[in-house]
Formats: structure tokens, sequence, C-alpha cells
């Protein structure tokens, strides 16, 4: 049973289902037409539009351009798909949205439900937009170039607001705790958990960048992103983004150890990996702030944010086994209707389950959650593959690989304590990232 969908044949069903044979229904348009001969072009513009104005616009304006963007990944598929391939990862999103689907026609809530799936649509859209267009190796790295210039902006202010002082905009620190008086820097994303999550990707991809680009210049810039993007994560002061950033850090190292295994001895590779975690350890023990802060991790209820989690997973523990199966429907919207059924704590709401996987259990149930972990699998072994063929050919793409693979280990770490990926200055690099890994193509699946 091929468990890993590694044996996919798309290109039969195509040949035999009705829906499969409207793909690629007007490539005489695209050949014909001036637009339709622009249209990757247009999409790349439109992914990196997406990529610059994340962190910088108001969510409604990227909502539209991931509309946009989802209209034009839509006329592509029609103009020209029986170019391109689909594969496992293609076919798990579809099952995953599916699911939320059926979820959100049996939610109790169905209408909020609907703008939760919604944005699910949209951020789908994103992912099969992006990754038609970094299957062209030259794009993939002019929008991992975007996304680390935006990165290094963003840094940039966080590290400005951490020497000049920043106004908090909200109660992100124990007011009884040593650090009530510690600035905890947020950037252009006006909180400092969100801006952890948008640069946990920018670290791993920054030191993939230092391997990639070619010259002192661009691999001098590399290293600044480098430095700016992991000091201003830092600065955060977000426990979860620096649980991502160890977790990334981990995963980065250990994927370099593979790349590098049969060229260095095996001591080589153990102390590098020693001497990054050693760093970040150091780094957080010679610190006070930032010492007291990793040591409320381990207080539990000591800690008033540490408190006020655990009470939300005690509710969606309680969520979860009401519906179990299904869930309550995707999206903020129905949870915000239905967790006040269920809070331990009536003076505070919760905007989340401040767990990605306890959220995507409340919302799409057992079901969803499971095809959400099959989903990790393939793009786990997809990855794998990959990576053995691009390191057999010393291909540097196979750094942007790596990057993207570590992004989503630290992503997912941070993910288990927070929920900020339902925003789209995060959720966007979240679908990047799997975009990233999907468009990379074995050796059966490029001749398929």
């Amino acid at each position: 049973m091929d468990v890993l969908l590694r044996r996919l044949d798309v290109e039969g069903w195509r040949s035999h289902s009705g829906v499969g044979r409207l793909l690629g229904l007007l490539q005489g348009w695209q050949e014909k037409s001036w637009l339709g001969r622009w249209l990757p072009h247009f999409a790349v513009l439109l992914v990196g539009l997406v990529l610059v104005l994340a962190p910088l616009m108001p969510s409604g304006m990227i909502g539209m351009l991931l509309a946009a963007g989802g209209g034009f990944w839509l006329l592509w598929t029609l103009a020209g798909e029986r170019e391109g391939r689909w594969s496992g990862v293609h076919l798990l999103v579809l099952l995953y949205w599916g699911i939320a689907l059926l979820a959100t026609v049996l939610s109790p809530v169905p209408r909020a439900a609907m703008v939760g799936l919604s944005k699910l649509t949209l951020y789908l859209l994103f992912f099969a937009l992006a990754e038609r267009v970094t299957r062209n190796e030259r794009w993939r790295s002019r929008l991992l170039t975007v996304y680390l210039l935006t990165a290094l902006m963003v840094s940039v202010e966080g590290v400005r607001q951490w020497i000049f002082g920043a106004e908090p905009l909200a109660t992100w620190t124990d007011p009884e705790s040593a650090l009530a008086n510690v600035t905890r820097v947020y950037s252009f994303l006006g909180n400092p958990n969100l801006l952890a999550g948008y640069l946990v990707p920018s670290v791993p991809l920054s030191g993939a960048a230092i391997a990639v680009w070619r010259g002192w210049l661009p691999k001098l810039l590399a290293m600044v992103m480098l430095g700016m993007n992991t000091a201003s994560l830092v600065l955060t002061f977000s426990r979860g983004g620096w649980l991502g950033l160890v977790a990334a850090t981990i995963a980065g190292v250990g994927l370099l150890g593979v790349w590098f295994w049969p060229r260095l001895p095996r001591w080589g590779v153990l102390t590098v990996g020693g001497l990054a975690i050693a760093l970040c350890i150091g780094a957080i023990v010679s610190v006070p702030p930032l010492r007291e802060r990793a040591a409320s991790i381990f207080v539990a209820r000591g800690d008033s944010s540490n408190n006020f989690r655990i009470n939300v997973w005690t509710a969606v523990q309680q969520m979860i086994w009401a519906r179990p199966w299904l869930g309550i429907g995707p999206g903020n919207v129905a949870f915000n209707q239905i967790y006040p059924l269920y809070q331990v704590n009536v003076r505070f709401t919760a905007l989340s389950a401040y767990s990605i996987f306890l959220e995507i259990l409340v919302e799409v149930g057992v079901m969803g959650f499971s095809v959400f972990l099959w989903l990790l699998a393939v793009l786990a072994d997809r990855a794998w593959r990959c990576l053995q063929e691009l390191r057999a050919m010393a291909n540097p793409q196979g750094f942007w690989l790596m990057g993207a693979v570590a992004a989503m280990v630290g992503m997912l770490t941070h993910g288990l304590v927070d929920t900020i990926w339902f925003r789209p200055e995060v959720a966007t690099l979240w679908w990047l990232m799997v975009a990233i890994v999907a468009s990379f193509a074995t050796a059966r699946d490029s001749q398929a």
C-alpha cells in the first residue's frame, strides 16, 4: 500500500476524468494571447507582492491579493496545466479542504465557519499558485530573496525598537514578573509573538542563502540577514518563537550533516551541531532578561501567560470531545462563538486554541487532523528523496530545500504553544514552505 503516495497516477486520472480533461482547456488561448504568454510572470508578481505586503498591510488587502492569485492560478491551470505535474501533496491539500468544507456544512455555527473556510481556501489557492511558480529554480530563488529582504526590513525595525524603546500595544508580559518593563519588539506586525512567528522561517532560509548566493557581497548580505533576523526574533521575548528557533536550528544543522556527511568526519558534524545549540543556550543563560523569560516556561501556572494557556487547553479538550470527528468548523470566528460555552475562566476569553494541533482538532476533528499529519509525512518523504538526488548532483538548490524543511520544523514547534498561523503574515509563509517542498521533483516526477 502506497501510504506516502509515491506512485500516484495523476496522469491516468486526467485522461479518464471529465474534470481532468478540462485542464489545459485554454492552452491555445495562452499560446496566441499576449496576456496568456505573460500569465506566469503575473503569477510571480502576485506571489511576490503577498510576501512584501503581508507584514505591512491590513489583512483585508492581503486577502484581496490572495483572491487575485487564486484567480490567476485557475486561469493558468486551464491554460496550461497539462505541462505541469500534480503530486500526492496536492491530493492531500485538496482532501483537507474537502473535510473542512464538510465540517463547515455540519458546523453548529455554519455562517461563522464559512468565514473560516473562505480564508482557508485563499491560503490553499496561494499554495497552489506558489507551487506552480517555484517549480522554476530562478523564480524560486528570487521569491525567497524577496521574503528575506522584507524580513530584513522588518528585523531592522525590531532592533530599532529595542534600542530606542517601543510602547507596548497590549499586556504581553506578566505585570508582576521581573520582566514587566522589558521591551518586547513587534516591528510592523503589532505583536511580538506574531513577529517571532514571521521571523522563524527567515533564520534557516538566511543560512541557506549564504550557501546558495554567489559572490562575497551577496553572501555578506545573507550573513547580515541571519544575524539581524535572529537578534530581532530573540528580542521579541516570545518563548514559543525561541522554541521554534532552537528546533529550526537543530533541524537545519542535522540536514547539513546529511548533506556533507560523505565529505566531513562524524565529529565535525556533531561539533557544529553542538556549537549551534551551545550558542543558543549560552545567549539565554548569559543575559538576565532572557534567562528569566526562558525560566518562566517551566513554572507551569506560576506565570500568568502559562496559566491562561493551560485554562484554554483544558477548555479546548472538552470542545474536541464534544465534536471529535469533524469539529466545529474552520476559523477563529467559529471558535469565538463556541469557546465561551466551555471556557474555564469566565473573565478572560480566547481568540484561538493557542496550539495549532489542538486548533486543527477543534476545527476539523480527527478526520482533518489525520489528513494534516498524513500531509506532513508525505512532505517529509518527498523532501528526503529530493534531497538525496540534489546531493548526488551537488545542486545548490538543495540548500533552499533544507532551509524550507527547517523552517517548517521551527513553525510546527512554535505552533505547539500558539496559533499565529491563522494570521496572513504567518499563514502565507507556512503554505509557501509547503509549496517549495512540493515544487521539488524527484526523477520519477520529472518524467511523469
